[in-house]
């Protein structure tokens, strides 16, 4: 037998592994005490309907919203991405996007472009950024909206928001924002940015389980309902009702797991999102910093930006990111990932399609030790490929 290498989790834009001790706990106390909220009169019942009130009321304004009853559940980005998209566009209208973007973005709209939805996608430079004028010219009498990403899941590049907000309301566009990469890591307040609709997920840097996430979903926005069903409430009532939440949060809501993002939200709000911002940074320019002199090795992303997700992404020589990333785990007991990221037309942009591309992402519990580690290890394959 060989020895066992302990495992450095460096895939945190995938999932955020090690969750703070406070969320385990909540999720367990909830698995043994929660009922169905607003399904019982008893006190289980009581006890997950006043915990999922919190939960909604300190996430309302953790992203700077006002109305607690305007920030429903989902359980991930793509679901809060599908409702947004699928639940306002309609044939005729035009949407504006970027090549950034997620499948979960890019799905939904080339299925909303296949009944009649008008689809624009802006380009990017050689570093993964995008010019706002790009986005301005592509704006025509029938656009409806402009959707894009907070954060590059490939790249790190970090999209300010407020002025493609403010474009947005000047055109009276609606703004529709993907959070995956940036909740919990970067300040969001969707007044000041102009944000329509948020859609975030619990299991990134939220730090809460998987199977947990939301949008908060600005004033006056209508949202046609995804899915229809049991509400707990105007039970006689042949349609989803009106009223906010329940118009968009059909079925028995993942309780256990919201007790968990709840505890997790308080972690953030405790520990400061700053600190935890400027600890991953760090890290991610520590390694960095470490490997960009290494011959050999390409980088995807504007590294000359202080702010950006902490994510560094690279290939050495002509060398498969799958194989790359195989010996990092299997030699160095390093997690990265390879491959394409769900990011399909960043790699085009980049010529990285069949080859893909070897992501480090950091979380603040990763330590100094853990990235010099990773430094040699790319250092040591790069000698090897030469």
């Amino acid at each position: 037998m060989g020895e066992m290498i302990t495992v450095i989790y460096m895939d945190n834009a995938a999932t955020t592994l090690k969750k703070p001790q406070e969320v385990i706990d909540a999720v367990v106390q909830a698995m043994s005490s929660m009922g169905n909220a607003g399904r019982g009169a008893n006190e289980a019942a009581l006890g997950a309907a006043r915990m999922i009130y919190d939960a909604r009321d300190r996430l309302c304004h953790f992203f700077g919203g006002e109305n607690p009853s305007r920030l429903v559940f989902t359980n991930n980005s793509t679901e809060s991405l599908n409702i947004a998209l699928k639940g306002i566009l309609n044939p005729g209208d035009h949407v504006i996007t970027t090549v950034l973007e997620h499948n979960s973005v890019l799905r939904p709209l080339y299925q909303l472009q296949e009944s009649g939805v008008e689809l624009t996608i802006i380009g990017c430079d050689e570093k993964g950024n995008i010019d706002l004028c790009d986005i301005e010219s592509s704006i025509k009498k029938n656009t409806r909206m402009i959707v894009c990403t907070n954060g590059s899941n490939l790249t790190g590049n970090y999209i300010p928001l407020e002025p493609i907000g403010e474009l947005a309301h000047k055109n009276g566009l609606l703004f529709v924002v993907d959070a995956s990469q940036t909740a919990g890591v970067f300040p969001i307040d969707v007044k000041k940015m102009k944000i329509d609709v948020l859609c975030f997920t619990g299991h990134k840097g939220m730090l809460g389980p998987q199977g947990t996430g939301g949008m908060y979903v600005g004033e006056g926005v209508e949202i046609r309902p995804f899915k229809s069903g049991g509400t707990g409430v105007q039970t006689f009532n042949k349609r989803q009702p009106e009223e906010m939440p329940v118009r968009l949060e059909a079925g028995t809501l993942n309780g256990h797991g919201i007790a968990g993002l709840l505890a997790g939200v308080e972690y953030l709000e405790k520990t400061g999102i700053d600190t935890i911002r400027e600890r991953e940074q760090m890290l991610m320019r520590r390694f960095y910093d470490g490997i960009k002199d290494i011959p050999g090795l390409t980088f995807y992303g504007d590294f000359s930006r202080k702010e950006r997700c902490p994510i560094v992404t690279f290939n050495i020589g002509d060398y498969d990111s799958g194989e790359v990333s195989d010996a990092l785990l299997m030699d160095y007991g390093i997690s990265t990932r390879p491959g394409g990221h769900c990011a399909p037309l960043l790699h085009e942009a980049f010529g990285t399609v069949k080859q893909g591309a070897v992501r480090f992402s950091f979380s603040h519990y990763n330590t100094e030790e853990e990235v010099d580690a990773a430094i040699q290890a790319v250092y040591e394959l790069a000698q090897e490929e030469e």
